[in-house]
């Protein structure tokens, strides 16, 4: 199964005209094409489908945005928001891919290897 989860034919999926409301835990993968009100706390990918809409909280490794999200994502490694996404609220993340017509309302914070206060001053 391991091999699975690395190959990623492993994942979880919320189909359009689906809702859940409450908190999530997912070990692998998650595709969201209906609603979510709550938290998911993922430790692969989320990527929020066309038709996928979250208000709450997500916390992943990365994440791929191409419809909506209202409320907070904290996401370790990569965040792209397509060009059909919309984000209202607040962004954590390490990189952050932004594609023309994509919608950012809200405030972002971007950690890397090296923190804006050890950088060097410029000359």
């Amino acid at each position: 199964m391991a091999n699975e989860k690395q190959s990623g034919t492993m994942f979880n999926a919320l189909t359009s005209g689906s809702k859940i409301t409450g908190t999530i835990v997912a070990d692998s993968d998650f595709r969201i094409d209906g609603l979510i009100e709550g938290d998911l706390h993922c430790t692969g990918k989320v990527v929020i489908g066309e038709e996928g809409r979250v208000k709450g909280t997500i916390e992943c490794e990365n994440a791929e945005i191409l419809g909506y999200l209202d409320g907070k994502i904290a996401c370790h490694q990569q965040l792209s928001l397509r060009s059909t996404g919309k984000i209202d609220g607040e962004v954590k993340t390490k990189t952050l891919i932004v594609e023309p017509g994509a919608l950012f309302n809200g405030s972002c914070s971007m950690a890397g290897k090296q923190s804006a206060e050890a950088a060097p001053a410029a000359k």
